[in-house]
């Protein structure tokens, strides 16, 4: 098998895929659902519901707050018992939604039967309503980043989509649930392909898959055989295969340039295998985006798990679905360990991000100390955006904006490939966050005042 991959970077962590095999479960229900306002990049979401309310499943909570941004919707029935602030993935306070939930009573327009849709059989689903019924639905990015799906379809008018590549490549150690996800949903995803293709007005797809995913792979070239128009990639094992500019390169050889360019400006449209399902599910079930695929795992987890789980459902119930908190000492992250956060409270609700909740334990969880720099250039070698994370982590450590902003800090992905590759377990992927968040509010302050 010919496999493909990307040509600048990348490293070769631990897998620990070991829930890979066990089947999804559905998640119970939580006693209260919190919903924050910003599941999302851009601006958070407006209540349209008060306390007191009686909310369904699929019932609108709160609408998109501008242009990128996107509606949120109760995955509960209940009441709506308070609208208030609590920890997110972020560690801060922000404004949330929260529903006792009251049996499981759902919107009588959401489809829940099994029968696949296709889009042979709709041909009143125009480009514009596909885009209009994704939009509508709240459906964002589930990879993590979390951006607005409908814009990624709506591209500048500088740019030409020429083809829509599948994100199934899943590179994070530990986390397993677009696997899952791929194995017992391959129908709906490709259904889902279609519809994405039409919106983006292209007659070409690719499905992007890691050689680490066998079955995925045979399953879906089997259904795809007699389909011209769509492509399975196999890809070499490698770290961060997942982001997006690295998958254009691998799969179409085309390298994205520096932000402000996305992969759209070299013709192509990345999706993830979860947002490719959760567009069929909203275009052809009118069903909006208030559950995912999320992957419960850990070395001392005594059930690891991947579970379809309702947003809003505090981590700590899915916890204990799986065993509960190992003994001793755990960190809890939101994601895996290369990109996820470290997490201040058990108690964070799942978001249409979240797509792994990761304890690491023992060893493992603790931070090695810190060494002086050797100078080996290992993270220069590791990072696939090709800068010199030595450099834009030490700047930003002394404050020097202008500095790394000269250094093109912009392009940093944060996928921690500098940090882990390091062999003075230097601080590197904290310090280049610091230093982008900081550099892009120059950025935005001074576009403002032009």
């Amino acid at each position: 098998m010919n496999l493909k991959t990307f040509r600048i970077g990348g490293v070769h962590p631990e897998e620990n895929k070991i829930s890979a095999e066990v089947a999804t479960q559905v998640a119970k229900l939580p006693k209260e659902a919190i919903f924050p306002l910003s599941q999302h990049i851009g601006a958070p979401a407006k209540p349209v519901v008060a306390k007191g309310d009686k909310v369904k499943v699929g019932t609108l909570l709160a609408e998109a707050g501008g242009f990128v941004s996107a509606p949120i919707y109760s995955s509960v029935s209940g009441t709506v018992t308070k609208i208030d602030t609590a920890i997110d993935g972020s560690g801060y306070r922000k404004p949330v939604i929260i529903v006792k939930v009251e049996g499981d009573e759902w919107e009588e327009s959401i489809d829940r039967s099994d029968k696949l849709e296709t889009l042979a059989a709709h041909p009143e689903l125009t480009p514009e309503e596909i885009v209009n019924r994704i939009k509508k639905a709240g459906v964002t990015g589930m990879g993590g980043a979390g951006f607005p799906t409908f814009i990624k379809l709506c591209p500048p008018p500088t740019a030409k989509a020429e083809c829509v590549i599948i994100n199934g490549v899943e590179c994070e150690p530990y986390i397993t649930a677009d696997y899952r996800l791929m194995l017992e949903h391959a129908d709906e995803i490709l259904v889902g392909l279609d519809l994405l293709m039409k919106a983006a007005k292209v007659t070409k797809g690719y499905i992007g898959i890691e050689d680490n995913k066998p079955k995925a792979i045979e399953l879906f070239e089997q259904k795809t055989a007699n389909n011209p128009n769509v492509e399975v990639v196999a890809l070499k094992k490698k770290y961060p295969q997942g982001g997006e500019k690295q998958l254009v390169d691998a799969v179409i050889r085309r390298q994205v340039p520096a932000p402000p360019a996305i992969p759209v400006n070299v013709g192509a449209i990345v999706q993830n295998v979860g947002t490719a399902y959760a567009v069929y599910e909203a275009v052809m079930k009118n069903k909006p985006l208030f559950e995912r695929y999320t992957t419960v795992t850990g070395k001392k987890v005594a059930k690891p798990g991947n579970f379809l789980v309702r947003m809003g459902t505090p981590m700590i119930d899915l916890i204990n679905e799986c065993g509960g908190m190992p003994e001793g000492d755990n960190k809890l992250l939101g994601g895996g360990p290369m990109m996820g956060k470290a997490l201040t409270s058990v108690d964070v609700p799942i978001c249409k991000g979240s797509n792994s909740v990761t304890i690491l334990s023992g060893e493992d969880a603790r931070r090695k100390e810190p060494q002086p720099c050797i100078r080996c250039a290992k993270c220069v070698s590791a990072c696939p955006m090709g800068l010199e994370p030595y450099l834009l982590a030490t700047a930003s450590a002394k404050h020097l904006w202008e500095k790394v902003e000269q250094e093109d800090i912009t392009s940093c992905i944060e996928c921690g490939s500098c940090q882990f590759t390091c062999p003075a377990n230097r601080p590197m992927l904290d310090n280049i966050r610091l230093g982008k968040t900081t550099v892009m509010g120059i950025i935005r302050a001074r576009n403002t005042k032009k």
